[in-house]
């Protein structure tokens, strides 16, 4: 299901219904909840992914990061803005991908804003000339919701087997979130 709006504080281009908004929800639920990600973006060499620490700001449908300015992200992004997200949930079998539009800001009060005691084992505070935000706006989301029991899957993959049917091994939802204007 493909759902489109622009910011929430502009009037949206479609009038969302009661199911679009549910999935809005929780594509930004498993952000929240999963918290860490993997952020993926284009080098000379090809895709780069790795592990970082989301900071969402579901009301602005932004997602912050806090990274340094040393790091091949950081000029990967001024290259090419276009990202991945890839946010995995295993124990609950919720698989989220999404896709972005970043920038690198050399913001310290936003660094401030969204910074956690775990990021001094990186840098020495918000203010430390390294410490740089990504500002990523969400552009698609695609989300897989399967079953979370092992059990319950284990069961699908059997009466798949002796029935000859696919398993139900849940929903696959495509889901756009807000857009921004720029």
């Amino acid at each position: 299901m493909g759902i489109s709006w622009r910011n929430p504080v502009n009037p949206p281009d479609v009038c969302l219904d009661m199911a679009a908004q549910d999935h809005l929800e929780r594509v930004w639920d498993i952000v929240e909840q999963v918290g860490v990600c993997m952020l993926t973006t284009h080098s000379a060499e090809g895709m780069r992914a790795r592990p970082l620490e989301a900071r969402p700001d579901r009301d602005a449908g932004i997602i912050w990061f806090v990274t340094d300015v040393r790091s091949g992200k950081e000029h990967e992004i001024e290259s090419s803005g276009d990202i991945g997200l890839v946010f995995i949930d295993a124990a609950s079998n919720v698989y989220l991908s999404m896709t972005a539009r970043a920038d690198v800001q050399h913001d310290h009060v936003k660094a401030g804003e969204i910074w956690k005691s775990t990021d001094d084992v990186w840098w020495h505070g918000p203010s430390d000339p390294n410490v740089c935000v990504l500002r990523v706006e969400p552009v698609t989301a695609e989300l897989w919701d399967g079953p979370s029991s092992r059990i319950v899957a284990t069961f699908e993959f059997v009466r798949a087997r002796l029935t000859g049917e696919q398993p139900n091994l849940g929903e696959n939802r495509k889901v756009t979130v807000p857009m921004r204007s720029r």
